[in-house]
């Protein structure tokens, strides 16, 4: 008898998931069911406050920035005066925290490399020195050294006829008088000239840099782009018929000075604050960078025949960086905020003029708006071009 193959025997039946057991529901759900109280806790907040306002007979609304601000600016990057917009006097307090926080970034980044690297140091004295400095600006309080700053040193300095003479440069109560270049007629042409200089050298590192990765042999980029920056800039200012800027040297005149740079009290205040407190932070960070390079690393560069100096520079600050960069952002944002409390000791920056503003019109809501939007748009740009860079080191790491 043939033998009659047997059916397979019935496999057990598949139990169907239902889609809220789902992991990946969940944590849909999740989300969106935070997002939506989020959401919900907004309205509220902003009909409430609508509401509020529309009882107080006010109007949500920017179009007051188009009135004349009828208040003076002591400091001011472009022409000013009281009769100009609301609009305008906010421009000069923009580009017054620009000017502060773009000088306090590189001259903090710089103290705060040496700083780091003297903390390093094997000189005792150097060594402590640093210590103390980055034990003691990081213990005290911003506003509280800004202020000292201020009244204990700047203030207190002689006045304007009897100034402090340090060469060419003069220290009084009315601040740092320098020498300065002011514009000629020429000076609209040569900026044009550096502006043709910045993309030549630009189109020069990037074509060392292309000619570096296809011969796979090392080339310096950055003296070479330096270089032919600085021979269009002086080559520039050689061929025009008159000079783009004469240098003029403060003179004592009356209770102030005439001619040259003044740089006032409240922004050398500000300035000063911001790089040494500032530069505490980094110092440590750069120290910390520095320290995260293993030893072999070191070790290495020495038996090549390296000095400490070429050391630290080829070998072990470009490894670094990929430790120092990401707390160095966010030490430039901090700097950057930090630059509001310029209002304690009468700087006029973005929140200063911000506030006369909201005395002068009561627009409190929108003014608050137009502050936060602005210090939030400047931080992530710096967020942007740091982590851009960051990636930039981490490419050439490879």
């Amino acid at each position: 008898m043939a033998n009659v193959p047997l059916p397979p025997p019935d496999s057990p039946p598949r139990m169907s998931r239902v889609f809220w057991r789902d992991d990946r529901f969940i944590q849909l759900a999740a989300q969106l069911i935070v997002l939506s109280i989020v959401a919900g806790l907004a309205i509220i907040l902003v009909q409430n406050m609508a509401a509020s306002l529309q009882r107080q007979g006010i109007a949500l609304g920017f179009g007051f920035l188009d009135n004349a601000a009828g208040f003076d600016i002591g400091e001011s990057l472009i022409r000013y005066t009281n009769s100009d917009t609301f609009a305008r006097a906010l421009l000069v307090g923009l580009l017054n925290t620009l000017l502060v926080s773009v000088l306090g970034i590189v001259l903090a980044t710089i103290l705060g490399i040496i700083v780091g690297i003297a903390r390093l140091s094997s000189n005792w004295l150097v060594n402590r020195l640093a210590w103390l400095f980055i034990e003691l600006m990081r213990n005290v309080p911003l506003l509280v050294l800004l202020i000292f700053i201020y009244t204990a040193f700047f203030l207190k300095l002689p006045r304007a006829r009897q100034a402090i003479r340090l060469g060419p440069i003069y220290l009084s109560n009315r601040g740092v008088a320098m020498p300065w270049g002011e514009p000629t007629e020429t000076w609209p042409i040569y900026l044009y000239i550096i502006i043709a200089a910045v993309g030549s050298a630009v189109l020069v590192a990037i074509g060392l840099r292309l000619w570096q990765e296809r011969s796979g042999r090392p080339k310096p980029i950055a003296l070479p782009a330096l270089g032919t920056f600085a021979a269009m800039a002086v080559v520039g200012w050689l061929v025009l018929p008159q000079p783009p800027l004469t240098i003029t040297t403060p003179q004592i005149a009356a209770f102030n000075f005439r001619g040259g740079l003044v740089l006032t009290p409240e922004f050398m205040a500000l300035l000063i604050g911001l790089v040494i407190y500032t530069a505490a932070f980094i110092g440590e960070v750069v120290r910390a960078g520095i320290q995260s390079v293993p030893r072999g690393q070191v070790e290495a560069a020495r038996a090549l025949g390296l000095n400490s100096r070429r050391t630290l520079q080829l070998v072990v600050f470009p490894q670094a960086l990929r430790v120092i960069i990401p707390p160095l952002t966010s030490q430039y944002l901090n700097l950057t905020k930090n630059s509001s409390l310029a209002v304690a000791i009468g700087y006029p920056d973005l929140f200063a003029v911000s506030g006369t503003i909201i005395n002068q019109t009561g627009r409190a809501v929108e003014m608050i708006a137009v502050v936060m939007g602005v210090y939030l748009s400047v931080s992530l740009l710096t967020s942007l071009l740091m982590n851009w860079y960051n990636r930039r080191v981490r490419l050439v790491e490879r």
